[in-house]
């Protein structure tokens, strides 16, 4: 099922979020390292959406934001470091 994926980030922290009723129930977060460079640190899916892609949603909405922005990402989430390993078509955006 295809979410709203939202993005947000303050300082040296960012998100990639979905939420329902007001209330977020998925998200992969990121850290900063510099201007060009974000580092992937979590993903968390709440249990009524799983089996539905909605990590890989998050994950679908951060690489095309990093490449819009040529921004390199550094997963060290073990979600998003899994995904990366299994679609060769998101490497472009590694560090």
């Amino acid at each position: 099922m295809p979410y709203t994926v939202q993005h947000e980030e303050a300082d040296s922290k960012g998100a990639f979020f979905i939420n329902r009723d007001a209330a977020r129930v998925a998200e992969m977060t990121y850290s900063r390292t510099n201007a060009t460079m974000i580092i992937i640190d979590h993903t968390e899916v709440d249990d009524s959406l799983r089996g539905e892609g909605a990590g890989r949603q998050l994950l679908n909405a951060l690489v095309a934001w990093a490449r819009e922005t040529h921004t390199k990402v550094l997963p060290l989430c073990p979600f998003a470091k899994a995904q990366f390993a299994k679609d060769a078509s998101l490497r472009d955006v590694l560090s």
